[in-house]
């Protein structure tokens, strides 16, 4: 088989060379990732993943979810705390009422709790977009947490709304070491990350990418609108379900609404923008900028002696930067940048 690039004919035998190390690369690096993630425990210190890697790998979980919904299917959201809120919630409340109940299943259960809330606020959808629809989804963050704090059953009628996390015990192992729930978080954050980008692949990821791009075009040649958004609004609500549920059991070890703030929605949607929307290394890239940064900003403030007013304001003032950094230059993100990098090495030093 032939076919023309740049005015010369190539067999497919040599177009599948040229392909194949950029596939083996791809692998060799997910490889590499993953062995050095594995090694954290050994080579880090316990601050290092109670503080740092465990809630990356959380944020990286949650802005999957986000970028599932806006950067795939273009369902501007902000409501993304809610959804977590409500799978932290429901994980603890599954596991409390029910005598014998696994702490896995209690996640899913909990993520499943998110996904119907999801699509009960993603109804909207269905007439408004854009602005509008950001509007809804941050009405879903109100009203979640004013059930949560108005609702004594969900918060097992504690006076102060803040409850203790169940101790996490999976076949009769407990995991209370930090290096132990690093490797938990660790394992489903690469399940449901392989599950999505397999996800995207697939024809309900197509979908959701011709939704985005036109919807009335994609309803013209055949996809259903209803299904299709309200499908995006699921899976989306359920991976961050889960990340709410990790950020309970796994990091904070209490169950608060207050932790589940507009604040945590903003940072959510701060990270697929810097890191890449319509991207799932984005994700990754933007949770692990978001999450080192303040460390960077204040090891800065500390070294150059800055004044405590402006130390406490200068993270807000770089994210704002960043983003509009991002927005104009590049929108794609850190992905991008990270795509043209890997170009450009594998071309160096000889690029003709």
């Amino acid at each position: 088989m032939f076919y023309r690039e740049a005015g010369q004919f190539k067999t497919s035998y040599q177009a599948d060379n040229q392909i194949f190390p950029i596939r083996q690369d791809r692998i060799a690096l997910g490889a590499l990732l993953v062995v050095a993630l594995a090694l954290a425990p050994v080579l880090a210190s316990p601050y290092t993943l109670s503080a740092i890697l465990i809630p990356f790998l959380i944020f990286s979980l949650a802005a999957l979810g986000l970028n599932i919904l806006t950067g795939y299917a273009g369902q501007l959201s902000l409501g993304t705390a809610a959804f977590m809120a409500v799978g932290a919630f429901g994980a603890y409340n599954f596991v409390q009422r029910i005598p014998g109940m696994p702490i896995l299943l209690a996640f899913v259960l909990g993520g499943l709790s998110a996904a119907l809330v999801g699509v009960a606020f993603g109804l909207p959808s269905l007439r408004i977009r854009g602005f509008y629809l950001a509007a809804a989804t941050l009405a879903t963050q109100f009203f979640v947490l004013w059930c949560l704090t108005k609702i004594p059953y969900l918060t097992n009628y504690s006076s102060s709304g803040v409850i203790t996390a169940q101790k996490i015990t999976i076949l009769g192992y407990e995991f209370d070491s930090p290096a132990s729930k690093y490797l938990l978080v660790l394992a489903v954050v690469a399940v449901m990350a392989l599950l999505a980008k397999n996800m995207i692949r697939s024809n309900v990821g197509r979908s959701w990418m011709a939704v985005r791009d036109m919807d009335v075009a994609a309803e013209v040649i055949g996809f259903r609108l209803m299904r299709t958004k309200l499908l995006a609004f699921a899976v989306s609500s359920f991976y961050c379900g889960v990340a709410g549920a990790l950020y309970a059991f796994a990091y904070l070890g209490t169950v608060e609404p207050e932790a589940y703030n507009l604040d945590l929605s903003f940072r959510i949607l701060f990270m697929i923008i810097i890191g890449g929307v319509g991207s799932v290394l984005g994700s990754f890239l933007g949770a692990a900028f978001i999450v080192l940064l303040p460390v960077f900003l204040n090891v800065l403030a500390h070294g150059l002696a800055l004044p405590t007013s402006v130390a406490s304001n200068l993270e807000l003032m770089v994210f704002g930067a960043l983003i509009v950094f991002f927005l104009i230059v590049e929108p794609h993100g850190l992905a991008r940048l990270w795509q043209i990098g890997k170009e450009k090495l594998r071309l160096w030093p000889f690029p003709h």
